[in-house]
């Protein structure tokens, strides 16, 4: 009989201290980390994604970050294959290897496998296409927020393929796009320990803004800036960017960008916890806790 294998999944909203967890647990197990965060894979992206510091990357093995440029075409079943492809060659020499990141449905997809989606006429997609570019994303985020609350609570509202996917689906099915992602879990060869991390609010909110600061010290807006011409890419239709994007489009100055900048950090990461709170096996602590979560990782691999 094959001896059992562990996928650590560490979750948990934006800027509450997953890095320095997963380092911890990567040294101590011996093992390597994959990134679930989708917005860590591009190498053009670094400041407005908080990828972990070269240093960090030099600690212990990483994967699935910098792996992709910024104009490459990628999605979520893509992620799945190749995260599942890099399980599969760590798992021949470690039982036990960690995933973090920020990203649930990336997450979803390696634990449970994605949800079948109808196909649907391209004819809605393009028509939604045209309507994003004259009325802006503040329309798409007006339709799914009407036609589907419960999956414009958990989304990423800046991003507006996520937003014209859960359309497109609307228009083509006449049902939500929630409807279909209630999937029956597949079956994987590895079991999976899901830990939870967070803090009280006024201290993760303090911890966002504090590091918006520290990046935009760092020179958040002259990466932006070396990015504004692709901003059209989707990459970049992400917190971080797109408030940047507006400042030096002229819609308002820099203390307005950086006012957006961390609300709607801390937007996110609220978004990202109720995303995580609908899952029960996720086992939830303080990131001060490192001790209590090795502790429990072992007691489930009996060791």
């Amino acid at each position: 009989m094959a001896a059992p294998k562990y996928l650590i999944l560490v979750v948990g909203p934006t800027a509450v201290g997953k890095t320095d967890l997963c380092l911890n647990l990567a040294k101590k197990f011996n093992s390597e980390i994959i990134s679930c965060d989708s917005r860590q894979f591009y190498r053009e992206m670094n400041l407005g994604t908080a990828k972990p510091s070269l240093d960090e990357l030099n600690q212990v093995p990483h994967h699935l970050i910098n792996s992709l440029s910024i104009e490459e075409s990628y999605d979520v079943r893509k992620f799945e294959k190749d995260a599942l492809e890099i399980l599969e060659s760590l798992f021949q020499k470690n039982k036990l290897v960690i995933m973090t990141g920020g990203s649930g449905l990336f997450a979803d997809a390696v634990v449970n496998g994605l949800d079948e989606m109808p196909a649907i006429d391209p004819k809605f997609r393009e028509e939604i296409i045209q309507e994003f570019n004259e009325l802006g994303l503040a329309y798409l985020q007006k339709e799914v927020a009407k036609i589907d609350p419960e999956y414009f609570q958990v989304v990423d509202q800046n991003n507006p393929q996520r937003l014209m996917r859960a359309i497109e689906v609307f228009r083509g099915t006449g049902k939500t796009f929630s409807s279909f992602r209630v999937k029956t879990k597949v079956q994987r060869d590895f079991k999976t320990i899901k830990i939870g991390l967070n803090r009280e609010r006024e201290e993760l909110y303090r911890r966002i803004d504090l590091r918006m600061d520290q990046m935009i010290e760092q020179g958040l807006f002259e990466e932006a800036a070396g990015l504004f011409e692709k901003r059209h890419l989707n990459a970049l239709q992400t917190v971080g960017y797109q408030e940047i994007f507006g400042f030096m489009e002229g819609d308002y100055d820099q203390e307005e960008a950086i006012r957006l900048l961390k609300r709607n950090s801390r937007r996110y990461a609220k978004r990202q916890l109720t995303w995580f709170r609908k899952d029960a096996e996720i086992q939830w602590f303080d990131p001060s806790e490192g001790d209590k979560v090795f502790e429990y990782i072992v007691s489930q691999i009996g060791e």
